[in-house]
This record gives C-alpha cells, structure tokens and sequence, in this order.
C-alpha cells in the first residue's frame, strides 16, 4: 500500500501537467500523512493490553497484602496505558521537525530531572538507588527512562557526521559532551541503563561502519573496565556470583534466578493456565515488573513466550525496514536507535529471567508494570511511527519545489 502511495506520487508528479501534479502530489500526501503503521499499532497495542493482564494477574495478591486493593497496581497501570495512547499518536502526528525539537528539549529535561533526583526531599531511594523523583498524588518518575529513549537524538547526529566523514577535534568535542551524563546515571547507579546506552552507540557505529581495528580496540579498552566497575561493587559481584552458580546460595545470592527458572520449568508447552501460577505467589521477587516474563512462562507456556518473543521481533524487524527506506543519515540512525533500544531492553530483560544474563532491574517494554517505562517506550513508537510516514516519500521528491 505504502509502495503503490510513494510510486503514484512520483508518477503524478514527474507525468502530469505542473498545476495537475501539484494538486495530485498534495492529495496523495494528505492522505499519507493520516496513515501510521497499522502492523507496528497492533503490535504495540497488544503487548500493552497484554501487559495489563499480566500486572493483574502477577499482582493481585502481592497488592492485596501490601496495600489491601489488589487492583491497586492494576488501576494505576490502566492509567498509564491511557496516556501511553496519547504520547502515542501525539508524537506520532506532529511534523518531524517538531519531533526533533522535542526530542532535544526532553534530552535536556532529563538530564535535570537526573540530576534532581540527587536533591533532598525530591528525589528519593528505591532499591538502594536515588533513580526516582517524587511527584504529586503519590506518583513517582524514573528519569533514567526518558534520558534513555531520548539518546538516539543525540547519537543520530553524531553518527550522521560520523558516516559522513565529518571526524574533527569539534566532532571529539561534541562525543565528550554528549557522554558526559551517564556520570549522572553510574552515581545514581544506574548500572543499567549506562550500558544499555553503551550498547546502543556501539551498536550504531557498527551499522554505520566502524572499522574493525577501532572495533577490536575499543572492545579491548572497555570489556576491562567493566568487568572492574562490576567486580568493584559488591552487590554486582553478587549479582555475577549468582549468575555463575545460583545454587551455591539457592537461599539468598541466587532466590530471584532460580525461582524463575522454576516458573518457566512449571509451565512446560501450554502453560498453567492465566491466574494459575505458582511463583507469583511471593515466591518470585519483583513478579509484576522485572520478572513478569517467568509469569508469563509459568501461565502461558512456552507457546505464549514464543508468540510474545515474535511480536517483539516484529516490531524491531518493521524498525529495521523503516531505517533502511530512510534517505538521510540522522533520521536512518534515529530509526535503527529506537529499535535497537527497544531490542537491547528485551534481550536483557529476557536474558535476566531465563538465567543467561546476571540479574539487573530493568523492566519489559509495554508488558511490565511501570509508568516511566511505558510512556517514554510510548515516545520511541511515536517517533518511529512519525518517521515510518517520513519513509513513505522519498526526501530528495519531498524537497521538490510545489507550486
């Protein structure tokens, strides 16, 4: 459909007499503009209407306990998927060149609010770590989460110059600068999402064509320091140790591994059945947010993590696909940056819950409970969205002069 739009644009333009063209090439465009990506929509929306079931579901009894309403998780991420619709089509329907100002603004905005979550009576500590900042009516706001879906604003420009060829003492500068907050997000810590970030950039660079000799370097140089960021610390010590042989200490070190690997073991092919999980039932720490997949494993089997792991794959694959019909460097980088995010958040998330990775606090897109991560994951669909209408005409015929 997007094809034959694009295709017949061109022809009415390139065909036509220049007064017919004109009128042709607006309607045509007019009618683009209404359009998003109904296969990304769908996508996106299941997982968000199958992440309410799942923080009903994983919970409810927690709630109940704690807070005596066991819809009270529930009721609040109802309403953060109500705004995450709105964050949606809003960044989805205005021009890019508003996105972009956006997305520069929200940057800046995040940095503040990381920086705010350092102040006393503002910010306060959760988990052991000030990654969170109070607001009003109870609600509470992990900048962290913004300052991550924001980065590909930054790291697009960057690689644009990069790509082409525009490597300066100003361009050095510029790198310098644009890393400079992931200070903020090592003394919060934010372990995290500082390599999630990481990842990303390095992951561009590659798409872009880093040279191998600087790849292997740069893996030398920074594989070292982060094994001694890890190993420094004694919870993330811990953490590896646990990863290693969760069995040592089935008790302490390794309870959040093993119980969810039991969860996933306890489902087999069809699951449980929804509602019927075991491991929710406070015998899996943290059930409705980091370790929501073991009790999706655990009720829907291993046929519900597979239709779930393909969804997700969808939704990077039509990603990929936008990047790839984009023309320009920056806006190609800012659509492989918001897939490769929204990828490397899964992944993780994924690998912490099935045992492959050690275990780290970061929440599944759309599925876990949260309303910092599901609005600012709500602006990375918006503006893959806004650039997947960007993709349907070809800049250099966009750019024409229409008289």
């Amino acid at each position: 459909m997007r094809f034959w739009q694009t295709l017949k644009a061109q022809q009415a333009f390139s065909l036509a007499p220049r007064g017919e063209a004109t009128f042709s090439v607006l309607t045509i465009l007019s009618f683009r503009d209404m359009i998003l990506d109904r296969g990304i929509l769908l996508s996106v929306f299941f997982l968000v209407g199958l992440g309410l079931v799942q923080v009903y579901s994983s919970s409810y009894i927690f709630a109940t306990e704690v807070y005596g309403d066991g819809l009270f998780f529930f009721r609040k991420q109802l309403l953060f998927s109500v705004a995450f619709v709105f964050v949606v089509f809003g960044s989805s329907y205005i021009s890019w060149k508003n996105a972009m100002r956006l997305g520069w603004a929200l940057w800046g905005v995040a940095i503040i609010a990381v920086i705010g979550t350092f102040v006393p009576g503002l910010g306060t500590k959760v988990g052991g770590a000030y990654r969170w900042l109070n607001l009003p009516m109870g609600f509470r706001f992990e900048p962290g989460e913004l300052l991550k879906v924001t980065y590909p604003f930054v790291l697009a420009t960057l690689i644009a110059d990069y790509a082409r060829g525009n490597i300066d003492r100003n361009w050095l500068l510029k790198v310098g600068a644009a890393f400079m907050p992931l200070a903020l997000l090592l003394a919060q810590p934010d372990f995290g999402s500082f390599v999630i970030i990481l990842l990303l950039a390095f992951s561009l660079l590659v798409a872009f064509g880093l040279r191998w000799r600087v790849l292997v370097t740069g893996a030398a140089l920074a594989i070292p320091t982060l094994a001694y960021m890890v190993m420094s610390t004694p919870y993330r010590r811990m953490r590896v140790e646990a990863f290693i042989n969760p069995w040592a200490d089935p008790a302490e070190k390794g309870f959040q591994v093993i119980q969810s690997l039991l969860s996933f073991y306890s489902g087999g092919l069809t699951g449980r059945g929804l509602g019927q999980g075991q491991g929710k039932l406070f015998f899996l720490p943290e059930a409705h947010t980091d370790f929501t997949l073991a009790v999706l494993g655990e009720e829907m089997g291993f046929i519900g993590f597979f239709i779930l792991m393909m969804v997700y794959g969808f939704i990077v694959f039509r990603g990929f696909q936008i990047a790839l019909h984009l023309q320009r460097y920056r806006e190609r980088a800012m659509a492989l940056s918001f897939s490769l995010l929204l990828s490397i958040s899964v992944f993780i998330n994924c690998g912490v819950a099935l045992g492959l990775l050690p275990t780290k606090g970061l929440t599944l897109p759309l599925l876990s409970y949260g309303g910092s991560s599901l609005i600012c994951t709500g602006l990375l669909i918006g503006w893959l969205l806004n650039l997947e209408r960007e993709s349907i005409v070809p800049l250099n015929f966009r750019e024409k002069e229409i008289e």
